[in-house]
């Protein structure tokens, strides 16, 4: 199996494929996508789908693993990121309908380190040791090698793909009362 994990970002974004044979994880390659240098977002768009959808055509992976969305001070930088990975998404097309994973930071730090709160040179000190990796261009890069050994190491099992994920909300407080709620009689 070979996997493509993506580190998203409106700028430049990491990526990594890893391939797993039986218990054996291989490293096949890694790297950032620089985006269109504009100031506009939306300058960007055009080549944040172009680029993601390179890296799908060039590899062939088999599924894609994706990191969720992370707090971030600033609500204008969350949007930008929230639109990026959405326009990612839909570069994956059909083709990877449920086959697409997402990880929280914290679970990537976990299963990669042990540790959730693991900091950037904790999880490339493990990459370095697991996969004999070191010398990421930037932290994107070696957050995405991360993402991609966590989905291995986990097989999918920890998060259910985007899809299957989004189907098992609504168990919320409307969902528990709905028993109690009387429908109106007409």
């Amino acid at each position: 199996m070979i996997v493509l994990a993506i580190d998203p970002g409106s700028r430049t974004a990491g990526y990594a494929l890893l391939k797993k044979e039986g218990r054996k994880i291989s490293y096949i390659a890694s790297g950032i996508l620089k985006f269109n240098g504009s100031d506009e977002f939306l300058d960007r768009v055009t080549d944040i789908f172009e680029k993601t959808q390179s890296l799908i055509t060039s590899y062939q992976p088999d599924c894609i693993a994706l990191e969720s969305l992370i707090f971030v001070k600033s609500p204008t930088a969350l949007i930008k990121l929230a639109q990026s990975r959405g326009v990612m998404l839909a570069a994956l097309g059909r083709d990877f309908e449920k086959k697409v994973f997402e990880y929280s930071p914290n679970v990537v730090k976990s299963v990669v380190t042990g540790h959730g709160h693991a900091d950037k040179e904790g999880i490339q000190k493990v990459l370095k040791q697991y996969l004999g990796l070191e010398n990421f261009k930037t932290h994107d890069e070696s957050d995405a090698v991360a993402i991609a050994l966590c989905h291995l190491l986990s097989e999918g099992r920890m998060m259910m793909p985007a899809e299957k994920k989004t189907k098992t909300r609504g168990k919320g407080l409307a969902a528990s009362l709905a028993h109690k709620i009387k429908e109106p009689q007409v």
